[in-house]
């Protein structure tokens, strides 16, 4: 507000400084207009920026978020168990994937440098730090840790943010390193990458949308810096869209962002050279395969003090060369996680790794892969526990979890995308049962509408209606917390504001229905009606009056109980059952409150017909009548107002799209039932991993076995 005064002032005295018989100077009056003109647009962002408290209040909400998201990934997918796979990284040999040395940090003699080892990540956190932008490119093979590795650092620089931030120099941000898959920008929607992280943001951490935060939170924090983006998985876009997120990237970079990007070397060569360009000043960082002894120790480390015979023959093949498919099998993290997962941790004969398939890494790795989904259900028991996130709820079969996982991977297609969002399982079905899930949702809408309308107004309309629903199967989900804790002010300071704002409509309108009521009975001449009726017919403008303003505060607080629920508080995340649940419970909020104001609406209705026709007994005669006769409209119409509204009415109908089509997944047995839990509890086995509200394979080679062996 003082900037605008001071604005302001400066114009006035500007204006009052001129001499009207001057000639007015043209160029000097453009400059004023202009430089009022750039004041007046700064002054109106610095007011739409929140304030510094609630950056800083955001800041520490998304730290907090963000940990607590990997760290349970870190767990399910047991990185540092019993120790990290040994891998060392060292800058890239190729000079044509990267800027020349002096633009990321020249050591040793004028070359630059960057070998760390995947056991010491506070050493890769600290190379990282010291390079000139901090712009770190994590490539290589298939199954080679990139993804583990970038979570590895993501982790460490969450846990010496506060240290890194008190040794900052004045001014310097230490961001938060956040991951989002590459996979999710769309660079021709969103052509600077800060806008696409501002969209992520809100989609995958709720919590900064709290109303308590402002409006524009996200995109404040992505705009001065606060953010780190980790892009995961470059070669997991199609090969046209690399190129583009390489122009992108190189023009949305200013020189203090920093960034952390990981995909496979083939793919990201590809693409630098596909862009004629490298990404901007970023040190590309390459893994070395492990050696036999390297593979053989690891091994050792899994397996007891005296491993059986069948081991001592695959440590022997390990140590001989004997068995070169292993070797090159083993040389990758994916290798040897798959090794430990399918014959280890399961105490299985692994006499098949030095069979007949030991010399042929390929078809190793598939045998292993075919094995995998079997070997972890054997593994890891179902458990009620609710503390225990590392077993399923419920006891799965394996070769139906294979079937199944099989029909996500072939209909989230590799080529297309690695992101299984749950709202957009209800698009993999068939034309034929999207069409058939259509009808079943008109016939639902249909059959409530038959209840007020008539049976056949009723299917018609509910069949137009679900013909026309088929965006239903795009829409994302919306957000919904019924959670009361430490939200009862918030709650009440929302239905006040849409009671008022009823009230204030409802006194308009009941005025002028009262006014009108009352001029028409002042009309009547005395020998239409006596005297008593003369009397109970003034009467009707109050009570009408009255049930105009009863129906404005259902309303009111039918509205702004779905105003609270849909407002997010700091501690609200994003996993995909959350999202799924909280689709739901909007659904199901909205029917409520459709019901609510549908029933108070009839009873309304109802007794203001009764007020106009309950002469002979006055006023309280005529609203008791209502009462006594309306209950059975008044519960109709309440039911079809509200199940009407709530299955038709926002813009969020993910959950009911994808309820209807899953249950023709499950009667085709494409899916199970209770696809949600499924999911929840393939990610418990560690098959799955979580992003945001979204599942993907934990590797894309599973992914990719999955999607090329299923039988539609």
């Amino acid at each position: 507000m003082t900037a605008l005064v001071s604005l302001a002032a400066l114009v006035a005295a500007v204006v009052r400084a001129l001499d009207p018989s001057d000639k007015i100077n043209i160029a000097d009056l453009a400059a004023v207009i202009i430089a009022a003109g750039g004041a007046a647009i700064g002054i109106k962002a610095w007011l739409d920026s929140p304030p510094l408290l609630d950056l800083l209040t955001a800041q520490e909400a998304l730290a907090d978020l963000v940990r607590e998201q990997w760290k349970t990934e870190a767990r399910l997918q047991f990185f540092d168990d019993p120790e990290p796979i040994p891998i060392t990284w060292q800058l890239s040999t190729d000079p044509s994937r990267m800027s020349e040395p002096r633009l990321i940090g020249a050591e040793e003699g004028g070359k630059a440098t960057f070998t760390v080892h995947s056991g010491d990540i506070p050493e890769l956190a600290r190379r990282f730090r010291t390079l000139p932008r901090r712009r770190l490119i994590i490539t290589g093979g298939a199954g080679m840790g990139k993804t583990t590795l970038a979570v590895q650092l993501l982790l460490e620089l969450l846990a010496t943010r506060s240290t890194d931030q008190a040794a900052a120099d004045d001014g310097e941000i230490v961001p938060i390193p956040v991951l989002f898959p590459v996979s999710g920008w769309d660079v021709r929607t969103h052509p600077r990458l800060h806008d696409w992280l501002a969209v992520r943001l809100r989609q995958d951490y709720p919590a900064l949308a709290a109303p308590r935060l402002g409006p524009d939170v996200t995109s404040a924090l992505v705009k001065r810096g606060h953010v780190l983006p980790v892009l995961d998985g470059l070669d997991e876009i199609p090969d046209d869209a690399r190129a583009r997120v390489i122009d992108a990237l190189n023009a949305s970079l200013s020189a203090s962002d920093q960034l952390i990007m990981t995909s496979r070397t083939v793919e990201f060569t590809t693409a630098i050279k596909s862009a004629g360009q490298v990404v901007n000043a970023a040190a590309v960082i390459t893994p070395r395969l492990l050696t036999p002894a390297v593979i053989t120790r690891y091994l050792k480390a899994c397996l007891p003090g005296r491993p059986p015979r069948a081991w001592q023959d695959v440590l022997t093949a390990l140590d001989t060369d004997s068995a070169p498919g292993l070797i090159e099998l083993a040389a990758t993290p994916l290798g040897l996680w798959l090794i430990r997962a399918v014959y280890i941790a399961p105490s299985a004969d692994p006499t098949p790794l030095t069979g007949p398939l030991r010399n042929d890494a390929t078809a190793l790795r598939a045998h292993l892969l075919d094995h995998l989904v079997p070997a972890v259900i054997s593994t890891r028991p179902p458990s009620r526990d609710v503390a225990d996130h590392f077993h399923p709820r419920r006891r799965l079969d394996p070769a139906a979890t294979t079937r199944y996982l099989g029909y996500l991977a072939h209909h989230f297609h590799p080529d297309d995308t690695r992101d299984i969002a749950w709202w957009r399982i209800a698009r993999t079905a068939t034309t034929r049962l999207r069409l058939l899930a259509r009808i079943m949702i008109g016939i639902i809408v249909g059959s409530m509408l038959g209840l007020a309308t008539g049976p056949l107004v009723g299917l018609v309309g509910g069949l137009v209606l679900g013909l026309t629903t088929g965006s239903w199967f795009d829409q994302p989900p919306g957000y919904a917390d019924l959670r009361l804790r430490e939200r009862t002010v918030a709650l009440v300071r929302s239905m006040g504001t849409r009671i008022r704002s009823g009230l204030t409509v409802g006194f308009v309108v009941g005025v002028m229905i009262a006014g009108i009521a009352n001029s028409m009975v002042l009309m009547m001449s005395a020998t239409e009606f006596s005297l008593l009726s003369r009397l109970y017919l003034l009467n009707i403008p109050t009570g009408m009056f009255a049930l105009v303003i009863v129906l404005a505060t259902a309303v009111g607080i039918a509205l702004g109980l779905l105003d609270w629920a849909e407002q997010p508080t700091l501690a609200s995340v994003s996993t995909p059952f959350s999202s799924w649940r909280a689709d739901r419970t909007l659904t199901v909020l909205r029917m409520i409150s459709g019901f609510t104001i549908g029933a108070v609406a009839g009873l309304v209705l109802v007794l203001a017909a009764r007020l106009a026709s309950g002469f002979s007994g006055g006023l309280a005669a005529g609203v008791a009548t209502g009462v006594g006769a309306g209950l059975v409209d008044e519960v109709s119409i309440g039911l079809v107002g509200g199940l009407v509204f709530g299955l038709t009415a926002g813009r969020h109908h993910a959950w009911l799209a994808y309820t209807v089509s899953v249950a023709g997944l499950a009667v085709t047995r494409r899916l199970p039932w209770q696809v949600m839990g499924f999911l929840d509890d393939s990610h418990r086995l560690g098959l799955l991993r979580a992003v945001g509200p979204i599942y993907q394979f934990r590797h894309a080679a599973l992914h990719d076995r999955l999607a090329s062996t299923y039988i539609p």
